[in-house]
């Protein structure tokens, strides 16, 4: 991996970049629509390279240890050919899915034991299996297995979890030595910061991350319930400790208007569910306030979904079309609608970066907040 810091913005700490990986450069900021089942839900794959077009995508361990199984993936040549996907991936660990089955896990040093949301049977993830899924599943960036902490969270819970975490990310980094690549590309691992709110852990955690000398640094256990000013801080706090000469990937965040706050602390690296989870449910993000496309009165709205007329805005389907097939429970409305906010993150992410290589960024950025804090 090769990462060029292209630009720095003259009133934030906002920067432009390009990340070298096996399959292309990745160009930041950047946002990862999340692809969770070998797939980002509901847009083929043509649409994500020719009109979408991000530069790598997010798969999950959890769920793709589960369906189809790393045995097929294996079978297949990895998951860039069982998806028919020739752009990057970058997979997460499974710490936060195994965060989220707080009532069907156990978590010891050993690692954890779950059950499967699918059929209940039984599960380990250690930090080795976790490494061997990765290299199985052969994504282009993999993350060290971590616990991610609820919030809020006892600091006594969170200092002794963030230390579990560091220990685990020893016996992956050891397992990673001893398991080479399975599909003759590199794979770049990050590992995660943690802490929770804790400014004094996030400092400690951040050290440690940082002198483990990896390729690419993560952030972990922020946008879990906390309040948007709380992660700013975390985020700030965790930004000033990891180098500036490699990447910095902030999981699960955000909205549009998160993501260009923390753009302004320096993160490079961005995924969320948000635009496509959202676009189901009909709620749509543009560059002047998020729309619900299913309210009545957009019936006779003939204008495109984003007033700006953006290039990337299919100009063919008006608000009050894509209103109807919601009405009318069409597949294709909840189609259009994810290819909108995916669209809309990318373009918002690519004009950050523009802005940041005019040195114009902060302006920019504070317009960008205000336009899109609002209801339409």
């Amino acid at each position: 991996m090769k990462f060029t810091l292209e630009a720095k913005d003259p009133n934030s700490s906002a920067r432009a970049a390009t990340i070298e990986l096996a399959h292309g450069p990745v160009h930041t900021p950047i946002f990862m629509p999340v692809g969770t089942a070998a797939t980002v839900k509901g847009v083929h794959q043509r649409e994500l390279e020719q009109e979408i077009k991000p530069d790598i995508i997010l798969g999950n361990t959890y769920h793709l240890y589960l369906r189809p199984q790393t045995k097929i993936l294996q079978k297949a040549g990895g998951l860039h050919k069982f998806m028919n996907w020739d752009g990057n991936i970058l997979t997460d660990s499974g710490g936060y899915q195994v965060y989220s089955l707080s009532g069907r896990r156990k978590i010891k040093e050993e690692g954890v034991k779950f059950k499967s949301h699918i059929d209940g049977s039984l599960h380990l993830f250690t930090p080795e299996n976790v490494m061997d899924i990765q290299r199985q599943i052969g994504a282009d960036i993999i993350m060290a297995f971590d616990e991610c902490t609820p919030y809020p969270c006892d600091k006594n819970y969170a200092r002794d979890s963030m230390h579990m975490t560091h220990r685990w990310l020893e016996r992956c980094l050891l397992q990673l030595k001893n398991s080479p690549e399975l599909y003759g590309f590199e794979q770049v691992f990050f590992p995660i910061v943690q802490g929770s709110t804790y400014q004094d852990l996030r400092r400690e955690s951040a050290e440690y991350i940082a002198s483990v000398g990896a390729e690419g640094n993560a952030i972990g256990g922020l946008s879990v319930g906390e309040p948007a000013e709380e992660m700013y801080a975390m985020t700030q706090e965790v930004t000033a400790i990891l180098p500036e000469d490699k990447p910095r990937y902030l999981m699960g965040v955000g909205t549009p208007i998160n993501i260009l706050e923390n753009i302004a602390l320096g993160i490079d690296m961005f995924d969320c569910v948000m635009p496509t989870r959202n676009a189901r449910n009909g709620m749509l993000f543009t560059a002047y306030g998020t729309i619900n496309i299913k309210n009545a009165k957009w019936a006779d709205d003939f204008d495109p979904i984003d007033s700006m007329n953006l290039t990337w805005v299919d100009t063919a389907y008006s608000k009050a079309y894509l209103r109807h097939l919601f009405t009318v429970n069409e597949m294709l409305g909840k189609q259009i609608a994810t290819i909108h906010n995916l669209g809309f993150y990318l373009w918002l992410v690519r004009e950050a970066r523009k802005h940041i290589l005019a040195g114009d960024f902060t302006a920019w950025k504070n317009t960008m907040v205000r336009q899109m804090d609002n209801r339409l």
